[in-house]
């Protein structure tokens, strides 16, 4: 029964219909929700009262329908700040008592939805604080020509890029970058499995997970999690990788530092690099790393390695 009851609280979200004795729920004016007190009264004879569970259905419902996410400021690829934006949700207390104030009057009546501000984590301010000063950055190469591969290295960057690690906050990069799949952009390339070469979608990642481990090596940061893969890989020096697969190995790192951590990292013609930017007043102490062979396959032709920073 409560099914039916839920297909038809479903239909007055989505096609709303006023009627008589109706409460209309409105969002910046429209229209987005209408629904009756029979639609919420406990069925006892001259004893008007909510049935409780109705009304939960009914408000989580709304709140997914009015809920927008709030976006975090990101420096784009001009290197100007583009500024946060601030989300809502349902403010569930106020329409509780609009909503009580309409069941138990008289006659129709009409509420504009009462929302809450969600604020994102990092907004324009907090960027321009810590994009100051550069504590570790790393490149690693490839080969181009693999579109493939090259594809995924770009969408894995683009997913860590941005990205703000808070004070004493462990950044795991499965939990970042999320799952690879075909849905999500990513392409069928090489892979390493049980020692052996395969292929399978989100080939290249590796590299991506590699190049943020070494960076953040450099940096002094904490490494939490780290394998290697079963056999050597060619883009950084042995021993150097950061394996990582939705179902397995995962890199994870804490920072211990009590200033916030600015992940930027791009990968495109070639090349894979990150670079992590703090405050002016981080303390840290770099480590020695190797670098990577800047030697490319033949067929990529590149300049020089040169020092890559962003604004």
């Amino acid at each position: 029964m409560i099914q039916i009851w839920m297909a038809g609280l479903l239909l007055l979200l989505a096609q709303p219909v006023e009627h008589p004795d109706s409460l209309t729920v409105t969002q910046q004016g429209q229209t987005i929700a209408i629904v009756n007190r029979e639609n919420f009264t406990v069925p006892i004879p001259s004893t008007p009262m909510i049935d409780e569970k109705k009304y939960q259905h009914f408000i989580d419902k709304l709140d997914q329908k009015i809920y927008r996410a709030p976006i975090n400021a990101v420096i784009n690829e001009q290197g100007s700040i583009v500024p946060e934006q601030v989300g809502y949700r349902l403010n569930r207390e106020r329409f509780k008592e609009k909503f009580y104030t309409y069941f138990f009057g008289n006659g129709s009546s009409k509420v504009e939805v009462p929302e809450m501000d969600i604020y994102p984590k990092v907004d324009s301010e907090l960027l321009a604080y810590i994009r100051v000063q550069q504590i570790g950055q790393y490149v690693t190469y490839f080969n181009a020509n693999n579109k493939s591969r090259s594809h995924n290295i770009s969408l894995a960057a683009k997913a860590i890029d941005n990205h703000v690690v808070f004070p004493n906050e462990t950044f795991s990069f499965n939990q970042v970058v999320g799952m690879r799949t075909l849905d999500k952009g990513y392409k069928r390339a090489p892979i390493i499995v049980r020692g052996e070469f395969s292929e399978g979608v989100g080939g290249g990642i590796c590299q991506v997970s590699s190049t943020l481990y070494n960076a953040v090596d450099r940096a002094g940061l904490r490494i939490v999690q780290r394998y290697s893969h079963s056999r050597r890989v060619p883009y950084v020096p042995p021993g150097r990788d950061a394996t990582v697969s939705w179902y397995g190995p995962d890199f994870c790192f804490q920072n211990k530092f009590n200033q916030p951590i600015l992940i930027r990292a791009r990968g495109g013609r070639g090349s894979m690099v990150v670079t992590l930017y703090s405050s002016e007043a981080i303390k840290y102490e770099p480590r020695k790393v190797p670098k990577a062979s800047s030697q490319l396959p033949k067929e990529i032709n590149m300049e020089p390695e040169i020092h890559i920073s962003w604004p």
